[in-house]
């Protein structure tokens, strides 16, 4: 009997980190459709010279350096708080109203663990103009290796 209980609650232990990891992973594909903005569009937008949205990475530095998109800035990681706490640090200052696209490009889409939090962080601090750059499957392949402009290094 006891023996039972402990395989149960080992059982149930096992299923509620296996939920969350799943819950965190999918987060990205929770951001509205109306919310995204394609690389072939922000490719347009950097091309047109206009009035240029504030680009941040919000994903790993060791991607930044190794490939990011001109005029963007690294914040770091926005799955932890970290990240997070350094992103507010960022815009806090700008006007609400200020064009943003956040981006990261670790992995696959519905596996970042990075826009949704970024995203979720600056619609409560009362941004409007927030897009999230649609990488579906990393940025090398999505941005890249497609001729998009690129920097290297910090």
């Amino acid at each position: 009997m006891k023996l039972n209980s402990v395989i149960m609650h080992t059982l149930a232990g096992t299923i509620f980190v296996a939920a969350s990891i799943l819950a965190v992973a999918g987060q990205a594909a929770s951001i509205p459709t109306s919310e995204l903005i394609n690389p072939e569009d922000l490719v347009k937008t950097i091309h047109a010279g206009k009035a240029m949205p504030l680009m941040l990475q919000v994903g790993s530095h060791v991607l930044y350096a190794q490939a990011h998109i001109p005029g963007s800035e690294y914040i770091g990681p926005a799955s932890n708080d970290a990240g997070l706490q350094q992103l507010r640090k960022r815009v806090e200052s700008l006007p609400r109203g200020k064009s943003i696209v956040l981006y990261c490009g670790c992995c696959p889409w519905n596996h970042c663990p990075n826009v949704q939090p970024a995203f979720e962080a600056l619609r409560g601090m009362g941004f409007t103009k927030v897009k999230v750059l649609y990488i579906a499957d990393n940025f090398g392949t999505n941005w890249v290796d497609k001729g998009y402009p690129t920097a290297r290094g910090e």
